[in-house]
């Protein structure tokens, strides 16, 4: 299973977590390798590539830092590395969108970043990575798109620019209310308030999944629904349910046959969370997509 990373991923001079852990997990990955995962180099998006999620005005001012309260907007400092950044883990998000069409799994280091809107940054997303990867396998000849998210937080960005196209469904199990939204023909939001029903949403979202048969699932996949994460987690989310939390969704993708790309997505050392129990967190999603790539069928399924 191709896992893309590059180290441009990390080449802005933002410490914050949602930028720097790719790195972190690369030196993981490198220092303990997991069994069947490859880390292959991402080619970077350019402008035009953003252009049907986000306005050109927008990307411009995430190139150049002008005006800089735009370029500024997701609540990251601004500074000449950042479009370096953005424009390789987005890459990396639609290399590996396109890269599971082709070989059932695949992943990206990078995050999803589903607080993003069209013409602006929101909660430390500058580029909605899911939009974007969305709809340029719509381009390379997916019918249909669907995302999972996962994260603790809601994917009030992505429902936003994926509401007037019908190609692309978004399921969002969140925690949290933050950047929450009403439900739209095609992004429909469960918030669970209780950690006894964590599970049992995720597993409903997996099962409307298979009514809805998408060419490809996009699966951004939070860990700080997890307890010990200051920014969004749940009392009695540990990391045995988070474990348990991706075993489903990879079992449930290969036993459909469905080709999934997954993506990083909220996860925050603090107080009780390490950097290195981040790390660990993260591994559970790559280890899980590693174990079902190898079960599943050689490939995507044959168009009916």
């Amino acid at each position: 299973m191709k896992v893309f990373y590059s180290p441009r991923y990390i080449a802005s001079e933002e410490s914050f977590d949602t930028v720097a852990k790719s790195g972190w997990i690369a030196e993981s990955l490198a220092s303990s390798p997991i069994d069947g995962v490859q880390i292959a180099m991402p080619a970077p998006i350019t402008p035009a590539d953003l252009e049907g999620a986000h306005d050109p005005g927008y990307i411009d001012a995430l190139r150049t830092g002008r005006p800089r309260v735009v370029a500024e907007s997701q609540g990251l400092t601004w500074d000449p590395g950042l479009w370096t950044s953005i424009s390789a883990s987005t890459g990396g998000v639609v290399a590996a969108a396109l890269t599971a069409l082709e070989e059932g799994s695949a992943g990206s280091l990078s995050s999803g970043l589903h607080h993003a809107r069209r013409d602006r940054g929101s909660g430390f997303c500058s580029v909605n990575g899911l939009a974007v990867a969305a709809e340029a396998a719509l381009r390379e000849g997916a019918s249909t798109v669907a995302i999972l998210d996962l994260d603790a937080h809601c994917g009030g960005g992505t429902a936003s620019i994926i509401s007037t196209d019908p190609r692309i469904t978004q399921l969002d199990v969140s925690v949290s209310s933050f950047d929450s939204y009403t439900d739209t023909g095609n992004s429909t939001l469960w918030l669970v308030d209780h950690a006894d029903l964590y599970l049992g949403r995720v597993a409903h979202s997996l099962e409307q999944l298979k009514s809805l048969q998408p060419d490809l699932l996009l699966y951004n996949a939070g860990m700080d629904p997890h307890e010990d994460c200051s920014i969004g987690g749940l009392r009695g989310i540990t990391s045995d349910i988070l474990a348990e939390r991706e075993r489903l969704v990879f079992e449930s993708c290969a036993r459909e046959s469905l080709p999934v790309a997954f993506v990083l997505a909220g996860g925050y050392i603090g107080s009780r969370l390490t950097a290195d129990e981040l790390v660990d967190l993260h591994r559970l999603t790559i280890a899980a997509g590693a174990v079902a790539a190898r079960t599943r069928p050689s490939g995507p399924p044959a168009p009916a």
